[in-house]
């Protein structure tokens, strides 16, 4: 080896080091607003930093750019030192938008959230191309509500600080509007059918029209209508179904449009036969075959394979297997109308639950959670227990929103926690005050109404009230749940002065004191059966156009005892307190008056309300009440005991206790010892002044029912009836319901009353 060769290395090093370059200084130029910092720290380099070449200049020219800061930016190396020269983009001063239509399209919350998204808020950097992309967005957003020809101008103005102002000036246009829309190519199905699966359409009747503005395009939703048109046909077998041509033409000189739809409907295809594999875990293929309730050579219904495969997978959940899951796939033959269908089952391993931990109860006690709860700690894991117990948790009326998440432990993936996170809200309230109103005057007023006292989950109502018609001393407690069985105990007692000519009724003063005791026992989780008994003393006077009245016999005897006692037997499976979407509940009640007080009758009160999921979001309500009561032993029920009908508990549009036999003298209503009230209703959750609100529902609805006299004179001629719009909202004060009905079947005399507003309403 030569001495060059050894020494050439070294020599190398040495003339790196003697003649690269490093960054001495960092000279900036163009800042007015931002910080030199701010800038630096975007810089990829700093002074020490070899002398950046070409391709580390274009890096660092990205870099800043990208910040959305600078407009441009320009980079020169003199010597040993870096100069960045740039342009700012402006501060935003503010940013208007202005002559758009409100709740159109925008409001002030949409508006809002499109400069966050755009990062375009006052006092932020502004960046032209987040403005143009901001534009953009809101033509999307305005052709999608079919305001196909809006304009919109951005204006800009700059001061002497750098900062810009920006108004967004609209030209909204007209929205375009259906005037017709037909379906092309159907054979199995009806065009109206057809049509129906759209929320857009052809105009309802006008005054309908007016709520649904079905004829009102909008893209979403006619892309909606095309999906649900597909699935109609698929759920019938029709598994290669096609849309073959769309057009949305627009008809000159209007803002009309005209919708053409052709199809091409294909083979209807049949169930061939159903087989299963995967992990059965020792379960029959024939009882998940079962499950399924389709037979072999059936049409092929993807709707109902889809919710068996739901019951099956619920089958292995409720073994613990928690993340249990079934996949559908189809196999068709060459030349054949036949289908395989396979499901595939997959299980995991079985799950138990570790802890299960309860949050935003921040009033209610945990252990009022907790035994409604069908799970514990420790236990297999079961998706039905699981679902009963959330439905049990909603049905206490204590909570907005129940929820629950499960967390699988990473270190034992057989084992969750069970998080049930619930919002509370306004169970009951505090009063003191003084007031006025029309039915019965002025009054004074103090008490406590809470069905969630403390926390407890224990109901008390105690109150004071002093007014022109009524004075009132009540105390009434319910401990739900005083054992481990669930047994309730309840007590109360009540001193009250009614004089019912100030409320504008009959003319009699009824004072009544008494005391109560009751007892509950649950029969099965939806179901309980009650007892209670009650002892009252009763001082009845009667005005003279009572007393003329031949059958209102109590009115000779005016200081009576009344002994009762109360059967109750409820079944609820409803799955929320104020605004359930699926379940039932049954009511029966009977009351008799007991031979050892002064009143011998019966009351027997019985009620039905059935909630089912409907047409996507809408959910039908139908609900019936049958009320009857007489007296026995040659007694007859006390008329302050008959029932009453009319009003917005009742049929809707007709005035409150308004229905029934009248007495000749007053004109004031007699009620009844039978009544008969049913409901039908349809609503879904309602967008407000442009707010989606889960805790308030608008539903059509019908009434209609009867009130008699005697139980012998039961007549249909009684019958009313009535139809309406109804809104119904949980308000941080509490539900609230208002209520518009046209009666329908009325007769002369009746009293109406179209708009009516009830408090403590649900749907």
């Amino acid at each position: 080896m030569n001495l060059k060769s050894i020494l050439l290395p070294f020599l190398l090093i040495f003339s790196f080091n003697v003649f690269s370059q490093k960054i001495e200084k960092i000279s900036i130029q163009g800042l007015s607003n931002l910080s030199r910092g701010t800038l630096l720290s975007n810089l990829p380099v700093e002074v020490g930093d070899d002398i950046p070449n070409d391709s580390m200049q274009s890096i660092i020219y990205e870099n800043l750019l990208k910040t959305n800061f600078f407009e441009s930016v320009k980079l020169k190396i003199d010597s040993s030192t870096l100069f960045v020269e740039v342009v700012e983009n402006p501060v935003i001063k503010y940013f208007d938008f202005k002559d758009y239509k409100d709740n159109e399209v925008l409001n002030d919350e949409i508006i809002s959230d499109i400069k966050d998204n755009f990062n375009l808020n006052n006092g932020k950097i502004y960046s032209k191309s987040n403005l143009d992309k901001l534009i953009k967005q809101l033509k999307v957003l305005y052709s999608n509500s079919a305001f196909f020809n809006t304009q919109i101008k951005a204006l800009v103005n700059i001061d002497e600080r750098n900062r810009i102002g920006i108004e967004l000036i609209f030209d909204e246009g007209e929205q375009a509007l259906i005037k017709t829309m037909s379906i092309r190519g159907n054979k199995y199905f009806e065009e109206d059918d057809l049509l129906d699966v759209f929320d857009i359409g052809e105009p309802d009747f006008f005054l309908i029209n007016y709520f649904t503005e079905k004829d009102r395009f909008s893209k979403p939703l006619y892309k909606a209508g095309i999906d649900s048109l597909i699935n109609k046909y698929v759920n019938e077998g029709f598994l290669d179904v096609s849309i073959s041509k769309e057009e949305v033409n627009f008809l000159e000189g209007s803002n009309e449009i005209e919708i053409f739809i052709s199809l091409n409907e294909g083979t209807q295809y049949k169930v061939g036969e159903i087989v299963f594999t995967g992990e059965l875990m020792g379960i029959n293929p024939q009882v998940l075959r079962e499950k399924i309730e389709i037979n072999d050579g059936e049409i092929f219904n993807r709707s109902a394979i889809i919710s068996a495969a739901k019951v099956i997978t619920k089958l292995f959940q409720d073994e613990g297997y928690a993340f249990s899951k079934t996949s559908l796939s189809v196999k068709s033959e060459k030349d054949s109308d036949l289908l395989k269908v396979i499901l595939d089952l997959k299980q995991d391993a079985k799950i138990y639950i570790d802890r299960i931990n309860i949050e935003g109860n921040h009033r209610t006690q945990d252990n009022v959670i907790r035994r409604e709860l069908n799970l514990l700690e420790g236990a297999i894991y079961s998706k039905t227990d699981l679902n009963d117990s959330i439905r049990r948790i909603k049905r206490l009326g204590y909570f907005s929103d129940v929820s629950y998440e499960m967390q699988r432990h990473a270190e034992n993936n057989d084992k969750i926690d069970l998080l049930i996170s619930v919002t509370e809200q306004k169970t009951g309230e505090i009063s003191l005050g003084l007031s006025h109103s029309n039915a019965t005057g002025a009054s004074v007023t103090a008490g406590i109404s809470q069905n969630n006292i403390l926390g407890t989950g224990n109901t008390l109502d105690a109150r004071i009230s002093n007014s022109d018609a009524i004075e009132e001393l009540s105390f009434f407690f319910k401990n739900p749940h005083i054992n481990n069985q669930g047994h309730s105990l309840s007590y109360g007692f009540t001193d009250k002065t009614t004089n019912a000519s100030d409320l504008d009724a009959s003319n009699y003063v009824l004072d009544e004191s008494g005391f109560s005791l009751g007892y509950g026992v649950p029969l099965a989780d939806t179901a309980n059966i009650s007892a209670e008994l009650k002892l009252s003393d009763i001082n009845l006077t009667c005005g003279s156009s009572l007393r003329t009245v031949d059958e209102i016999v109590q009115c000779n005897s005016n200081d009576n005892s009344d002994l009762t006692t109360t059967f109750t037997y409820v079944n609820n499976s409803l799955n929320d307190f104020y605004f359930p979407t699926d379940g039932t509940r049954n009511i029966l009640k009977t009351t008799i008056g007991l031979p050892l007080g002064d009143f011998k009758y019966y009351r027997f009160e019985s009620s039905y309300v059935d909630y089912e999921p409907v047409l996507n979001d809408k959910i039908l309500k139908i609900s019936s009440r049958f009320n009857t009561g007489a007296g026995y032993g040659g007694d007859d029920l006390p008329f302050y005991k008959r029932f009453y009908e009319g009003g917005s508990s009742s049929v809707r549009g007709f005035d409150f206790n308004s229905l029934g036999a009248k007495y000749t003298s007053t004109g004031k209503p007699k009620g009844g010892e039978l009544s008969w009230i049913n409901s039908l209703a349809i609503g879904a959750p309602s967008k407000f002044v442009g707010i989606d609100n889960d805790n308030m529902r608008i539903s059509l609805f019908a009434d209609g029912g009867l009130i008699s006299e005697k139980q012998s004179s039961f007549d249909l001629n009684d019958f009313r009836a009535s139809s309406g719009l109804a809104l119904s909202w949980l308000t941080p004060i509490g539900p609230i319901g208002v209520h518009y009905a046209i009666p329908l079947i009325k007769k002369a005399g009746d009293a109406t009353s179209s708009f009516q507003f009830e408090l403590g309403t649900s749907f």
